[in-house]
């Protein structure tokens, strides 16, 4: 497993991508995409020799989200990228990690698998199976 990149949840995800250029020297590398399953708009952010960083807003029927981004949002997950998604799935599963979301087409990333877990301390992670983004610009 490989780290693909962090993802924080706001409010507005212009004023997140300001933000984040401003203040940490990151530019937008993708297209704001509209990820229907999992009721978000998402974007990506990149700067030389650093991690990815992808910024969440919810959509208005993601109840949940818009409550997390509401209270001030913040860091929501850790991607990994990994080999083989089923079989990944089946060892952390073994490890203790709970299934949030199953393999299901992220748009963001072409419409290939994307999956949610759960980890120990609530470490909310995703995985994903290749190294393709939507809308680059």
């Amino acid at each position: 497993m490989k780290i693909d990149h962090i993802c924080f949840a706001v409010k507005n995800i212009s004023e997140g991508v300001s933000y984040w250029e401003s203040v940490f020297g990151y530019r937008q590398m993708t297209e704001v995409i509209i990820n229907s399953l999992q009721k978000v708009k998402v974007t990506f952010l990149c700067k030389e020799e650093s991690l990815l960083v992808k910024l969440i807003e919810p959509l208005p029927d993601n109840k949940s989200l818009a409550n997390f981004v509401n209270r001030g949002g913040g860091f929501h997950h850790l991607c990994f990228r990994v080999e083989e998604m089923d079989k990944k799935i089946s060892e952390l599963k073994g490890k203790g990690l709970l299934m949030l979301v199953p393999p299901q087409p992220g748009e963001a990333f072409k419409n290939h698998d994307i999956a949610f877990m759960l980890a120990r301390y609530g470490l909310n992670i995703e995985l994903i199976d290749t190294d393709e983004k939507a809308g680059l610009l």
